[in-house]
Parts: structure tokens; C-alpha cells; sequence
């Protein structure tokens, strides 16, 4: 899964033109940003986006919307101009008073200005991506325009196996391949995580060709933990790379899938290699009905995003929805709704999200409650009672890792989420 967040995607913002004039680092002292001084920022990417410009530093994951005149200010203190000839000079340029001091505060809060008025400015440290050796000429090749072919070829070679050989369509009793339920579930972790590394590695392949550092880490959706590729930059790719880094885990899970069903005509039926496949097809399957459920920051969503040239449509969608709210429960002073703001195309497509979103929210947290809390309360206060009532080794074991499962889940499901939002609310107060 991306997050750009998959990831992947912090939404881009715009810096705002107050009248202020001072800012503080990252380590609370104050910088006067005055019409004498002098700035300098970190290196930045960039790349046009309609009437605007896409700008960040790819080693914190931090991206904005310019307008023309905010990318016109930011080439002048690059070109080591002042505070104050920059202003003159987007002034002569453009024909707009702008306050460029209060524009070098918000780029400072960005952590884009690494040097102001002669001071260092001081930014949270950036961390390390993950494969730090693996450089963007080790895998440029996976940015070849033909090499989607691969996996479309192998799907496409599965897909006629399977409608001459139609008896090898797998079933969920595949799934319970080996008389042993022991060699069931540990050969259905091993593969399993192996397929879900392989998914996280191949969305970090593609976004490192294209120049992203990206990370593998845990997330949270929802109720679902998740395994999660931060590929924050892709942003600044052009459309066919940022694509192709959303699709990667998921042509890499076809590409599995195909393979093991391409395998099963060379195998034994009934044997253990050919039940093994048929349980792989499943295991590389499944998951992706995960990344259909685009009312959560999924791989389809990225893709969904990025077709409706929508900038956070998530959020937006959410804070739409919170608005709808807010209108049904009658308040008496309503918010203004907050997608008047957007262009009418990207208006209408985070409004039709919005239910998707709700919806479809809706429906997992009442799975949530519904099934799968009274499944986990159940076998807690079943393994509770095997640990007091157990008389063999074997039922003690059983109660101890059945609980130790399910505890270590949730506690790994709440600190994760617990870290995103100290996370969120950093970001918040730098912006």
C-alpha cells in the first residue's frame, strides 16, 4: 500500500500571505525576517500543475501549491536576492504587491529555508528511507514504458488457462491445503508476508527510480493494520511515473497470482505442490480486495486522486462531509462549505467521494462492531479461561499464543495510530 501517503499523500497546501513578519525554528527562537535579509532554502523540486506549481523537499515528504507569482519569489531567493529586492522585482514582474516576508515565514514553517537573516534554521531531522543503498540507476528500468507488459502478458496468459482449464479455479478449500492446521497457518504467514513485503518493496522500487526516497513502515486504516510505502514526492513525477509507483503492488500481487496458476498446469493435481499454488493464488488475490475500498488512503485511491486531479481528496472529503453534518444536526451557524474553494471539476468529484467515503466507512466500522470485536473479545475470554482451566502443555500453548496474537495486534494497531496523529499534529503546527 502507497502512502503520499500508500503514502502515498499529505495534501499540498498553500502558503499564505499574512502581514507578519517573524517566524520561529524548529527550536523556538525567533528569526525577524526584515526587507534587508537574505535566505537560503533548501534544495527544492518542482514541476507545473495547471495554473500552479508543485514544490518540496523530497527528503522530509513536504509539498505545496505555488501560484505563479509564489514560484516567481522563490527563483529571486534562489538568485540570492533580499527579502525586500524580491518583493520589487515580483512587483515589476508581476504587477502584484506581495509580502514576501510573511511568504519566507510560511516557506520557513515548511522547513524549506535551511538559512535566515544569517541564522540557521533549525527543522526535524529528516529520516533515513528504507534501502538507503538502492539508488535510482539500479532501477530505472522498472520506468520503461513497455515493462507493464510483463504482468498484463502473464494476467492475460492465467486468464486463457483458466477458461480452457477451468476445473483449476481455486476455492476457499485450497486455502486449507495440509491435513495440519499448524503447516496451514505458518506456510499462510510466510507467504503471505512474503507477497506483502514484495508488494511494499515494488512501490519502493518504482517511486526510487523516479528520484523518491520512500519507506516502508506500518500504518493504520480504520480498524486495519496496514503495511505502508511512504512514496511522498511522487507528486512531482510526471503522471505516468506517479501511476506507475500506485500500480506496482498491485501488478506485482497479478504477477504472483498468474504465475502459480500458469504453475498449476505443470503440477500434480491433488499433490502438495499443486495445492500449495492453488492456496498462493489465493494469498496473492485476496488482499487486493482490500485495495478496492477507496474510502480509505488505499492504492486505488492514490489512482483514483490523481485521475480527478484532485489535491487531497480525502480530506476534502471529509471536511465535506463534516460540513453536510453539521447542516443535518441544524447548527446555527453552519460552516461555509469548504469545496466552493476548489474548480468545479475537482468540486464535483470530492462531493461524489464523500458519500463514498461515508458510506463506506459506515459499513466498516459496523463490520468492526458487529463481527469482528465480539470475535476478538470471544477468543480473549476464551484463551483467558484455557490459561486457568488448561491440564496439558498443548492447551496452555494454545491459550498463550492465542492471546499474545491478538494483545500484540492490538497494542501494535494503537501505537501506530497513536504515532500518525502526534505525527498529523506536528505537521498541522508547522503549517
Amino acid at each position: 500500500m502507497t502512502e503520499s501517503t500508500r503514502g502515498v499523500s499529505a495534501p499540498v497546501t498553500e502558503p499564505a500571505m499574512r502581514p507578519h513578519s517573524t517566524a520561529k525554528d524548529a527550536d523556538a527562537t525567533t528569526i525577524t525576517v526584515g526587507p534587508e535579509s537574505h535566505v537560503r532554502l533548501h534544495a527544492l523540486t518542482r514541476r507545473p500543475d495547471g495554473a500552479e506549481w508543485i514544490v518540496g523537499r523530497r527528503e522530509t515528504r513536504t509539498f505545496v501549491a505555488l501560484p505563479e507569482a509564489g514560484i516567481r519569489v522563490v527563483r529571486l531567493l534562489e538568485r540570492g536576492l533580499s527579502v525586500g529586492q524580491a518583493q520589487e522585482q515580483a512587483l515589476a514582474e508581476t504587477g502584484e504587491e506581495l509580502d514576501v516576508a510573511e511568504f519566507v515565514r510560511d516557506l520557513i514553517a515548511l522547513g524549506f529555508v535551511a538559512e535566515a537573516a544569517g541564522r540557521p534554521v533549525a527543522t526535524e531531522p529528516v529520516r533515513p528511507p528504507t534501502l538507503p543503498r538502492l539508488r535510482p540507476e539500479h532501477v530505472r528500468f522498472l520506468l520503461h514504458p513497455l515493462l507493464p507488459l510483463l504482468p498484463a502478458a502473464l494476467v492475460a496468459a492465467a486468464l486463457a488457462a483458466l477458461v480452457r482449464h477451468p476445473e483449476l479455479a481455486p476455492t476457499y478449500r485450497d486455502l486449507l491445503w495440509s491435513d495440519r492446521g499448524s503447516v496451514v497457518i505458518l506456510c499462510g504467514a510466510v507467504v503471505g508476508w512474503s507477497i506483502l513485503l514484495l508488494h511494499e518493496l515494488a512501490h519502493l522500487a518504482v517511486a526510487r527510480a523516479a528520484g523518491v526516497p520512500g519507506r516502508i513502515g506500518f500504518g493504520t486504516r480504520l480498524q486495519f493494520l496496514v503495511a505502508q510505502t511512504d512514496i511522498s514526492g511522487i507528486e512531482l513525477a510526471p503522471r505516468r511515473h506517479r501511476l506507475t509507483a500506485y500500480l506496482a503492488g498491485i501488478a506485482v500481487n497479478l504477477a504472483v497470482a498468474a504465475s502459480s496458476f500458469l504453475l498449476l498446469l505443470v503440477t500434480a493435481p491433488g499433490s502438495a505442490p499443486h495445492r500449495l499454488l492453488a492456496a498462493t493464488v489465493l494469498w496473492a488475490l485476496l488482499p487486493l480486495t482490500f485495495q478496492l475500498m477507496v474510502f480509505m488512503r488505499t492504492d486505488v485511491y492514490f489512482v483514483l486522486q490523481d485521475l480527478t486531479g484532485c489535491r487531497d481528496l480525502y480530506g476534502d472529503g471529509r471536511a465535506h462531509a463534516r460540513h453536510l453534518a453539521g447542516r443535518l444536526l441544524r447548527r446555527r451557524t453552519p460552516d461555509a462549505d469548504p469545496t466552493r474553494k476548489l474548480p468545479p471539476a475537482e468540486r464535483r468529484a470530492v462531493r461524489v467521494y464523500s458519500v463514498v467515503q461515508v458510506a463506506g466507512t459506515a459499513l466498516c466500522l459496523a463490520g468492526l462492531a458487529l463481527y469482528t470485536l465480539p470475535a476478538d473479545l470471544r477468543l480473549i475470554l476464551t484463551a483467558v479461561t484455557g490459561l486457568r482451566t488448561a491440564r496439558t502443555g498443548l492447551g496452555l500453548a494454545d491459550a498463550l499464543l492465542t492471546l499474545g496474537s491478538l494483545l500484540t495486534f492490538h497494542a501494535l494497531w494503537f501505537t501506530t495510530r497513536l504515532r500518525d496523529r502526534r505525527r498529523r499534529r506536528r505537521r498541522r503546527r508547522r503549517s
